[in-house]
């Protein structure tokens, strides 16, 4: 793969845990300093440990590196919301919770940087599409209503 900028080595996608980042086989395959990363890691995610958190690094040459932090995904937020430790085995049959529309809008507001949602009620359908294919029900939100009103 070719970079615009020759410095690069690699981009890579991980999901580490808030706050507690360590040394090992996912980083060590990047090739960046590893103790250097798992600490400005934690040290930028101490507010959200024991989350995950979607992290882009870019790798260079001389073992440098910068990252990007993501929000937590909509799963993870949605089970935290509903308290359960997973989603449904068979969606369509059962129901493993039920969030109120609040809940599910604040998870909404927090995706809505990494969505590519226009605004706030696309975002809130985004999030119980989600929570529809794990089993969780959002009261009073519909997810397969369309634009206009329309099934």
């Amino acid at each position: 793969m070719a970079f615009k900028d020759p410095r690069i080595t690699r981009i890579a996608k991980v999901n580490l845990i808030g706050g507690q980042a360590k040394p090992g086989p996912a980083l060590a395959s990047i090739g960046i300093n590893m103790g250097e990363f798992t600490k400005q890691f934690n040290d930028k995610t101490k507010d959200k440990n024991g989350e995950v958190i979607p992290t882009v690094i870019t790798a260079y040459k001389d073992k440098s590196f910068k990252f990007e932090t993501k929000t937590s995904p909509v799963t993870f937020l949605l089970k935290k919301a509903a308290n359960i430790k997973s989603g449904a085995k068979n969606p369509k049959t059962e129901t493993v919770a039920t969030i109120s529309r609040e809940k599910a809008l604040e998870i909404a507001n927090i995706k809505l940087v990494d969505l590519n949602a226009n605004d706030e009620e696309a975002a809130l359908r985004m999030v119980a599409g989600s929570a529809k294919q794990m089993g969780i029900k959002i009261e009073g939100v519909d997810p397969v209503v369309h634009k206009g009103g329309k099934k």
